[in-house]
């Protein structure tokens, strides 16, 4: 992409910028073999597993890849049926490799028509789809994903239960040719030792046998050596923040800091960067089921935003995958959409409280205030201070007490959470505490009298930003109000005159939806996200934000085509450690759930999620 650009050197958004996008865009070859590849597959899974498949009327679209007659040509078509199913997915996606695989595999299976079956028109099927594969090899550049061998174990997990599946299928195929009537048990037993290439206790009338061992041979085959691949290959683990990405980050922030209450997130290590070419601006992302993640704008100076991202549209188109910004702000999205063509969509807002303007007076706030003075009364105390005060005696202890009052076993956030506390370099990061000196617990605790615990990290350096809110579970309810309102109330002592509360999903349908006159469509939306607060506490953030009257600034999703949006969405979920598809770590306790407890806190990207509404 070429930039161009025109305007003053103060900071704003550009005037005038001329752009040529060569972000990704959908191919029309790559989707076409893909999908030829799957629909290919799925007649070549049937044609080696039903008999009267193979002499239907679709018997001639089988016939692309390789035959389907006698024992070892319905073992080849069962086995170049699932490999192709295997490479739809990465064809779809532009992948070199998939292209390399799919290169070898047609042409063997040119060959197989000619030898067992003498097709010459699946023959040249085949070698039609390699030509045209050939033809467009430049559309096929895309590098692989992230990945470790964990994915050998899923691999060999997810293909043994399908060639479970599969023989349990060939082995029912044949009612007419089995001797006897075999159980379930049998069946299942004469799978698992075909898998093997043993022959089982299921017998068949004349060659029906070799064919059903043939194909459970096949697959047991697939499975071994799709797995020994996966555990071999070279690994390509995700992008990590080097010490030397952080350095240079933390000198944007330093300058730049201030735009963005989204910026100090982009500190957290397992981010990857790309950085403009000048060096001024960068943007952060993870990598997650083959979408690009960025969150928040851009770090650095506006001006070099274009160069920034259009190194993340090169790495995305690269390895082609699907680009997606989560939670910039509207300038943020003005500029991305402007300078890569992609869609813009309203996400939420962001609860945003001017300090000088604060005050727990007034009808508005009765219920705070409320709240505040009886856990005052009973006998609670709060402490606001820098990160740098603490001692490390105090700041491990308070380390400890996150990490075990947390109500995942996992850690969750990405956008909006930093995922440590009291790190080298955060020592402007602000601590707000509530201890209970004269509780009968506290000397037996290991944290003492605390009680819970509430970690902002710096937006500038007149402004902080929520990122952690964890309790104690015997603690008295309310204790997130204490400390935001203590926080709020020491924030001019430590020089804060701005505090982020980071995020409420949906909030203006929600806030449209109650009110009188709301349209039925309105209300409908309203009426479903309430449902889904059950889980996600949509409904239950927007209110917590709600109590501190603050400003909402409204936060968006980039995204570029709606078709993408499901998988940006269950993308951002696995972000953000609601949905974890990866596997569990051996030996690792797991860390009984606790009871939800009538309070809510901040947005469900934070780190902070234990908390339940009632």
């Amino acid at each position: 992409m070429s930039v161009t650009v025109d305007g003053d050197k103060s900071g704003s958004v550009p005037n005038r910028v001329r752009r040529i996008v060569r972000g990704p865009r959908p191919e029309k070859v790559p989707a076409l073999v893909g999908t030829a590849c799957t629909l290919i597959g799925l007649i070549d899974i049937a044609a080696g597993i039903l008999p009267r498949f193979r002499v239907s009327k679709m018997h001639a679209a089988a016939e692309v890849l390789p035959g389907t007659l006698g024992p070892l040509s319905a073992a080849l078509s069962l086995s170049a049926g699932v490999l192709l199913l295997l490479l739809a997915h990465g064809l779809k996606r532009n992948k070199r490799r998939a292209w390399r695989a799919a290169v070898v595999l047609l042409p063997l299976g040119a060959a197989a028509q000619l030898t067992w079956r003498h097709s010459v028109t699946g023959a040249v099927l085949s070698l039609a789809l390699v030509t045209l594969l050939a033809v467009h090899r430049d559309q096929f550049a895309a590098l692989p994903d992230p990945r470790s061998r964990w994915r050998a174990l899923a691999n060999f997990i997810l293909m043994g239960a399908g060639s479970l599946a599969l023989g349990l299928a060939i082995v029912s195929a044949h009612p007419r040719r089995v001797i006897g009537s075999p159980s379930l048990t049998d069946r299942l037993e004469h799978v698992l030792y075909g898998l093997f290439g043993i022959e089982g206790p299921v017998d068949y009338a004349g060659n029906t046998g070799w064919t059903v061992g043939y194909s459970l041979g096949a697959l047991g085959m697939l499975t071994a050596l799709t797995t020994i691949y996966l555990a071999f290959r070279p690994e390509h683990p995700a992008a990590r923040l080097t010490e030397d990405d952080e350095t240079r980050l933390r000198a944007l922030l330093d300058k730049h800091g201030a735009r963005d209450s989204l910026g100090h997130f982009a500190l957290r290590r397992d981010k990857g960067v790309v950085f403009s070419p000048s060096g001024k601006a960068a943007v952060c992302y993870r990598v997650v089921s083959g979408v690009m993640l960025a969150s928040g704008d851009p770090i650095g100076d506006v001006e070099a935003w274009p160069g920034a991202i259009e190194r993340f549209m090169d790495e995305a188109k690269a390895h082609s995958w699907t680009p997606a910004v989560m939670g910039c702000s509207e300038t943020g999205g003005q500029v991305w959409t402007r300078e890569t063509g992609l869609d813009a969509l309203e996400l939420g807002d962001e609860a945003v409280v001017d300090v000088a303007d604060f005050s727990l007076s007034g009808r508005a706030m009765r219920n705070v205030r409320q709240m505040v003075k009886r856990i005052e009364r009973n006998g609670y105390t709060t402490k606001v201070r820098r990160v740098s005060d603490l001692g490390e005696a105090e700041l491990e202890r308070v380390r400890r007490a996150a990490e075990d009052w947390r109500g995942t076993d996992t850690e969750r956030g990405f956008s909006m959470a930093l995922g440590r506390i009291g790190g080298p370099g955060d020592g402007e990061a602000v601590i707000a505490t509530a201890h209970k000196e004269d509780d009968d617990t506290a000397g037996s605790s290991p944290y003492g009298d605390l009680k819970a615990i509430i970690h902002f990290v710096p937006w500038g350096t007149d402004g902080m930003s929520l990122e952690l809110m964890r309790r104690d579970r015997s603690a008295d309810p309310g204790m997130n109000e204490l400390l935001i309102v203590a926080a709020l109330q020491q924030s001019p002592r430590l020089g804060i005159e701005r505090v982020s509360l980071n995020f409420a999903m949906f909030r203006a349908a929600l806030a449209r939806g109650e009110k009188i006159g709301a349209g039925p469509v309105l209300r409908i939306w309203r009426g479903l996200l309430v449902f889904l607060s059950r889980w996600f506490q949509i409904e239950s953030l927007y209110k917590f934000n709600a109590k501190f009257q603050p400003r909402w600034e409204p936060r968006f999703v980039v995204y570029r085509k709606s078709g993408d949006l499901p998988r940006i969405g269950f993308a951002a979920m696995q972000a953000e450690g609601f949905v974890n598809l990866s596997l569990p770590r051996p030996f690792t306790r797991r860390k009984p759930t606790p009871t939800p407890r009538p309070c809510a806190h901040i947005v469900p990207s934070q780190a902070e999620h234990e908390v339940r509404a009632a």
